[in-house]
């Protein structure tokens, strides 16, 4: 009978047969106890539970040869070193041949350096590969790829299922002329079920019955390889019927029908030496160099056998880095061996038309056929064993809820039957397909996917620095794992760019569904590492002294007292930051000598929820200081690192507003738990991430709620807070009735509001406490100006309209300052409409620059209002200095509450340093 494999079908997958983690040995010392239990808090998988306790079950006994160096032979051996080496020197000629091998196995290599830099840095779990991205690129990552190697184990499987049914079939390895067994599609489709029954009960019984198994295919596999080394030497040359038709399509010359084994000649070395790509007679089509390397590459993979049964090693750090290298080094010389031997005792034709000559050339025919079955048949328990694992590990992460958790079940021995008997019913479904060589591309492009991946994730932990990242095998650097990364896409697209494309756009796919549906991470994250790595290094970068105004962006920090009454001025906030540093400050009264703990650890978490759930772009800085001046001064000073430091402080206004909780959202019950004993889910309720303290009444305060603690700050503190941030030379920004404000209601008014859905911010960029000045080009005016024009710039905003109020008096030129506020304003590109305001009556008003009476701030504030039609979203006014006597900081601060009183939200804005130039 003639051989009729598939050239695909006897493709070699990744052996990932791994065994459960072992309980600890009894006896142990209590410090090693807690050691344990700290290693299971940082190991909890994403649902919140622990990692898995230990099954009951025998100690890690397996040694380096038999844990490892079995298993990754016997993956990358399978049947490709018995059916396509006389294929691959055939078509490709030695020297293509040993280049290819060399090209295949320095990708192989790269990735197996990052395999034992990952798998000497820790203990592993089941999941093998899957395990080691999973931990070390996160969730996301890494349950992506590990369904990808669950679906690549589970073909692999069936691949070698099916090819073992068409070589018993078909007859290709049978010594006899006639066909045994009867054949068809039902036929086959029995065999292919009977086959993976077998398999099934092999994995039923358990991984260990399955490691004793590979031994005794180990040791027939090597007496196989050693009669055919054999059969070369003690072999005479022979003619050898070649199977197939005497035709090519029917059409063609007539081929030869023989061939000859010629021995060790010179002229069959050099007639073998060059490449002849020609037709493959099994599929009978056109041989390449890419298509032959592929073919060639499905012998080089299997790397991650041995790391994947670290759970019963005896030491998985000595063993897996020693195992795995020893095996790729065999098989690499193993390979070479057969080519050059193939070369030099066989007729090119004989290559090229025969894939199973080295049945007929072995000193008994049958060796190579028992070769075949043993091999193929561990290959498909071997796969169907590491997809079960593979999928045990991902039910028991909860990375897919409860779409997964019935395979978490295992029995008294800590088998996962339940995965298991999955795995094997999705083997069975493939098996329908009856012929799999449209898959076995695309199963090899998700090996070669993962082994990017592993690549990936040792690359990332090595960029990272981390100081826990200490494997104790150092031969590798960045530099082999960018290797092993662009090798294998260099492979993936090289065997098949659509199947590779499909297979990176369906990573990425499970990866966005994993990143919106999984819960939160306990494993750590590898983005955050390499994102501190690289601020780190960028901030060195940003040098203060470059700082120009022409690059000039608001670093703000905002002083909040309670959240609850502040939410509308930090979403406001947010919009005037212009991608600029972003700070909210909180000063807690205390004093650490009198504590036991620090109570602002506890706190950090309902900052940062708040943060998420008000969706703005900030930083979080508390700290516990004895007055609220002294902690701002602390935050003024130590917040931000190197140039990216707060230059502008906003407090909320000290008065008496009634304070509202706006963190408060009926919406949000629905979310929450529907129990009615749980006293949390009372309507109104916020969620339980905010964990902040209740607001007081308003008579027990007097502040918005922004600048600090309002029972113990009193308004001369609260002065000199202003005064000592303008002594740091920082800008100062007060903000009033905000303790009401709506952005998503202000930027999308109703038709039928006055302003008939227009946004008006007024700026009144004049010192209206020094009647005597109206002086509107000094530096505060300009940096007035400037937050007006950003806010404007803010694409919720841009549709907004500033409107800049001028103040004249009788007998001035109102069109000459209109006209030179306007041409300043279009040297600065700041749109905006310019009202000029007649205030005669105001300034009329008995008052000096050291006294302003209260009737003239009342003259003020109503000429304010009654330019306000329609009224404005936001008001910005000029914010003059605190006197230099603090007895008179009281006095001072009255005069601001007039001037704003009813005012609607304000910020009255105090600049010291330029902002604005008018250079390109």
């Amino acid at each position: 009978m003639t051989e009729r494999t598939p050239l695909l079908h006897y493709r070699l997958s990744t052996s990932v047969n791994e065994s459960e983690r072992r309980a600890p040995p009894a006896g142990r010392p209590p410090e090693q106890q807690g050691w344990q239990e700290q290693q299971q808090q940082q190991q909890q998988r994403p649902g919140g539970a622990g990692r898995r306790s230990a099954q009951p079950g025998q100690p890690k006994k397996l040694s380096t040869f038999f844990g490892v160096v079995i298993p990754t032979l016997l993956s990358m051996f399978s049947v490709v070193v018995f059916l396509r080496i006389g294929f691959l020197v055939g078509q490709s000629g030695l020297y293509q041949a040993i280049a290819m091998l060399l090209v295949a196995y320095f990708i192989i290599c790269m990735t197996v350096l990052s395999v034992c830099a990952i798998s000497t840095n820790g203990a592993l779990d089941a999941g093998g590969a899957y395990y080691m991205i999973s931990r070390a690129l996160g969730p996301e990552f890494g349950g992506s790829i590990g369904i990808m190697f669950f679906l690549a184990n589970v073909c692999g499987s069936a691949l070698y299922v099916l090819g073992l049914v068409e070589a018993i079939v078909d007859g290709t390895m049978a010594t006899s002329p006639y066909q045994v067994l009867p054949s068809g599609y039902w036929w086959s489709l029995l065999y292919a079920t009977a086959i993976a029954l077998l398999c099934l009960l092999g994995c039923l019984v358990g991984a260990h019955i399955y490691a004793k198994a590979t031994f005794i295919i180990f040791l027939v596999v090597m007496f196989v390889l050693g009669t055919i080394f054999i059969s070369f030497f003690a072999v005479g040359p022979r003619t050898l019927t070649l199977p197939g038709t005497a035709t090519v399509n029917g059409t063609g010359p007539v081929l030869p029908t023989t061939a000859n084994f010629t021995g060790f000649k010179l002229d069959t070395l050099l007639g073998n030496l060059w490449a002849d790509y020609t037709l493959d007679y099994t599929t009978e089509t056109m041989m390449t160099f890419a298509t032959v390397f592929a073919v060639m590459f499905n012998g080089c993979t299997g790397i991650m056998a041995g790391s994947n049964m670290s759970g019963d090693l005896k030491n998985p750090s000595y063993s897996i880095p020693r195992g795995t290298i020893t095996a790729v080094i065999f098989t690499f010389i193993i390979y070479n061996l057969l080519s050059v031997l193939v070369a030099c005792s066989c007729d090119r034709i004989l290559l090229q038309r025969d894939y199973s000559f080295l049945r007929d050339i072995n000193v008994w025919k049958p060796f190579v056929t028992i070769g075949v079955y043993s091999s193929t048949l561990s290959a498909a328990m071997s796969n169907l064993i590491g997809a079960s694992r593979i999928l045990y590990a991902l039910a028991r992460d909860d990375l897919f809820g409860k779409v997964l958790f019935p395979a978490k079940k295992t029995s008294h021995s800590g088998n996962p039957w339940v995965s298991v008997i999955l795995s094997w019913f999705l083997v069975q479904l493939v098996l329908f397909s009856g012929k799999l060589n449209t898959i076995a591309s695309i199963v090899t492009i998700f090996f070669l996917l993962v082994y990017a991946a592993v690549d990936l994730a040792c690359l990332a932990l090595e960029w990272a620095s981390a100081p826990n990242f200490r494997p104790t095998f150092r031969y590798f650097t960045w530099h082999t794992c960018v290797l092993g990364i662009v090798g294998c896409a260099v492979m993936m697209f090289l065997i098949n760019a659509i199947y590779a494309s499909a297979s990176i756009a369906f990573m990425l796919l499970l990866l966005l569904l994993i990143h919106y549906l999984s819960p939160t991470s306990s494993w750590g994250y590898i983005s955050q590492a390499l994102i501190f790595h690289q601020v780190r290094k960028y901030l060195l970068m940003l040098d203060v002294r470059k700082d120009h105004v022409k690059f000039w962006r608001p670093q703000v920090l905002l002083m909040v007292s309670n959240p609850r009454s502040s939410a509308g001025l930090i979403t406001f906030i947010n919009d005037i930051k212009k991608s600029g540093l972003y700070v909210l400050g909180h000063v807690q009264l205390g004093d650490l000598d009198t504590l036991p703990s620090d109570p602002l650890q506890s706190q950090y978490d309902s900052w940062l929820s708040l943060v998420d759930h008000l969706n703005i772009k900030a930083f979080v800085n508390l700290t516990l200081a004895d007055s609220v001046r002294h902690g701002i001064q602390h935050l003024l000073f130590i917040s931000g690192l190197g140039g990216m430091r707060p230059n502008t402080l906003i407090l909320g206004f000290y008065d008496g507003c009634p304070p509202k909780d706006r963190l408060v959202d009926p919406t949000m019950s629905a979310s929450l738990s529907t129990d009615p004993s749980d006293p949390s889910q009372e309507l109104g309720q916020e969620p339980p991430l905010f964990h902040f303290a209740p607001l007081r009444a308003s008579s027990d305060r007097k502040d918005c709620g922004e600048c600090g603690d309002g029972k113990a700050l009193g308004p001369r503190e609260y002065v000199a807070i202003i005064a000592d941030a303008m002594k740091m030379l920082k800008n100062v920004v007060l903000a009033r009735y905000f303790n009401n404000f709506d952005r998503a209601q202000i930027l999308s008014p109703p038709s039928s509001s006055p302003s008939k859905g227009a946004v008006y911010v007024d700026v009144w960029p004049v010192n209206l406490l020094r009647p005597d000045s109206c002086s509107y080009v000094d530096t505060c005016s300009l940096f007035l100006l400037q937050l007006a024009c950003i806010l404007n710039m803010v694409r919720a905003w841009r549709k907004a309209t500033l409107r800049l109020f001028l103040c004249v008096e009788d007998g001035r030129s109102v069109r000459g300052s209109e006209e030179k506020l306007g041409q300043l304003l279009k040297e600065l590109r700041i749109k905006a409409q310019v009202y000029p305001v007649p205030w005669d009556q105001q300034v009329a008003f008995p008052s000096n620059t050291t006294r302003l009476s209260d009737d003239y701030l009342s003259a003020v504030n109503k000429l304010i209002l009654d330019q306000a039609r329609p009224p404005p979203a936001v008001r910005f006014l000029y914010l003059p200095r605190p006197p230099a006597d603090t007895r008179r900081y009281a006095a001072y601060l009255h005069q601001l509450e007039l001037l704003t009183r009813d005012l609607g939200p304000t910020l009255l804005i105090h600049g010291v340093t330029p902002v604005i130039t008018t250079d390109i």
